[in-house]
């Protein structure tokens, strides 16, 4: 079975990572999540109180960022490394989520984080999700998948998330932050949220996780043999 790249694009709380993170555990890949990676810088970013808006700013900031995935030894999950600090589960926090598209969208900062991710993928056996993996960083890869779900299905899936960290979040808060993000990812000058011409749709809204797993693996055999 030859190794191919497999590009998971798609609208925010669609399951993208869940499903990236399962494909790459079956076949054998390498996940990397490019979200997280927008995050992280978001987090720097917060922290080191940049102004994303000034562009000689953001191209400082940016040299002193470094990017790490590391695989937990505890679970064998996949996490992410700030300047050698693990960062996991502190850029979910919602004060991330509300800026993340914001800093996303910044031109340095995608040029800065798909240069990363093209590296990354050089030698396949790779599953990447995000907003433009199959429109930008992997125009060319093998398998490119498109996921989305109603969104009263995504506001409910990202509020049972969040709220197990943050009791006193609210179902609007979570909408509302769901909306701006849709709204940011898809109106951005620079490599919006667009479905790949070649890409695969997949409607989770009435699916179970394993029920998708098994699609998406079908499509990844009958390229890959």
């Amino acid at each position: 079975m030859k190794q191919i790249i497999v590009a998971i694009d798609g609208w925010s709380s669609c399951g993208k990572s869940t499903l990236a993170k399962q494909m790459a555990k079956v076949l054998g890949y390498i996940y990397v999540d490019s979200g997280a990676m927008y995050r992280a810088i978001t987090l720097y970013f917060l922290r080191n109180h940049i102004d994303w808006t000034e562009k000689k700013e953001v191209k400082e900031a940016l040299k002193d960022i470094e990017l790490d995935f590391r695989t937990n030894d505890q679970n064998g999950t996949i996490e992410i490394y700030l300047n050698d600090e693990n960062v996991e589960y502190l850029i979910r926090d919602l004060i991330v989520a509300e800026k993340v598209s914001e800093v996303a969208a910044v031109k340095a900062v995608r040029e800065f984080a798909v240069a990363q991710q093209q590296k990354l993928g050089k030698k396949k056996g790779i599953v990447m999700d995000g907003r433009d993996i199959g429109t930008v960083v992997f125009p060319k890869a093998e398998l490119k998948l498109f996921m989305t779900a109603d969104n009263a299905v995504r506001v409910e899936r990202r509020f049972k998330e969040l709220v197990e960290k943050n009791p006193n979040i609210t179902i609007e808060e979570v909408a509302e932050n769901i909306q701006m993000r849709d709204y940011i990812d898809s109106n951005r000058e620079v490599s919006p949220l667009r479905q790949a011409k070649d890409a695969i749709v997949i409607d989770n809204t009435n699916l179970t996780q394993e029920e998708q797993l098994k699609k998406a693996l079908k499509l990844v055999k009958n390229i890959s043999g």
